[in-house]
């Protein structure tokens, strides 16, 4: 079988893809591969997103939760339509993708750094692509740490997954809601830190998940010594067109389908501390 190559493609045209694996993560969660039907679209990176479109229904933003050559992961959680409509899709259908589209994590920057990870919820999709980077770099960086909160065991992403990441990264895990076979961490994602290895005043962290979780944790890391420009964080607002030109994403002065998804606290912080912006 041949291998897609990359070729120019419009950003307004979706490029069909067809599903390869469906696996359920979570309930209405679910984790699809996909692989292009002919062409393949240009090379993604760690914290950029795709325009995935469900024919018939409509597309949405979803972030890379995997990139393997021309084969892109995304982890969709049924939330409307279009995300229903992907959810539940199988192995074999076609969905047409646009991009890549929006800033990565730029852990390349980081090197030398310990790193920490920080996540919440479904903000793990986006930031496993990172991870596995780091992971297969392993004297590129210091020590990885990798922080996840979830509402529940069973809302949990990448179980199996992640414990395999220890013990070449220290994976700490926190539930909002333990059932009564959960042994492990009960309470916010920022209670972790004092667990973590890493060196605040030189370590580049990244963080994703719900807007509260992403402005508590940079503000303890920026009160423990850690330089908001190092703080790498994804926002997230209704994208429409993911090329800057419809407005629906704005954010102060920012167009976060192309500033943005992710950017510094630096950036980032006077944005959220405006009421309703």
């Amino acid at each position: 079988m041949t291998t897609p190559h990359a070729v120019a493609h419009s950003a307004a045209l979706p490029v069909p893809h067809r599903v390869v694996t469906r696996a359920a993560e979570a309930p209405g969660v679910a984790t699809i591969v996909l692989e292009p039907v002919r062409s393949a679209l240009p090379p993604f990176v760690p914290g950029q997103f795709a325009m995935v479109y469900a024919f018939g229904v409509g597309d949405i933003p979803l972030s890379v939760s995997g990139i393997d050559g021309d084969r892109l992961t995304h982890t969709v959680r049924s939330v409307g339509a279009v995300s229903a409509a992907l959810q539940g899709l199988e192995a074999g259908a076609t969905v047409g993708v646009r991009g890549p589209f929006g800033t990565g994590w730029g852990l390349p920057a980081a090197a030398g750094r310990d790193l920490l990870v920080v996540a919440g919820g479904i903000g793990l999709a986006p930031l496993r692509p990172l991870v596995r980077a780091a992971l297969a770099a392993p004297g590129e960086y210091g020590r990885l740490n990798v922080l996840i909160g979830s509402r529940t065991p069973q809302d949990l992403l990448y179980a199996p997954e992640t414990r395999g990441w220890a013990p070449r990264a220290r994976v700490l895990v926190t539930v909002d809601r333990p059932d009564g076979r959960w042994r492990g961490d009960v309470g916010v994602v920022t209670a972790l830190l004092d667990r973590a290895a890493f060196d605040p005043g030189t370590a580049a962290a990244f963080v994703c998940g719900p807007e509260p979780m992403i402005r508590a944790t940079a503000a303890e890391l920026v009160h423990r010594g850690a330089d908001p420009g190092r703080i790498m964080v994804s926002l997230e607002r209704t994208m429409h067109c993911a090329t800057g030109h419809c407005g629906h994403c704005q954010l102060g002065p920012l167009l976060l389908c192309r500033d943005g998804p992710v950017v510094s606290w630096t950036t980032a912080e006077p944005l959220l501390l405006v009421r309703e912006l």
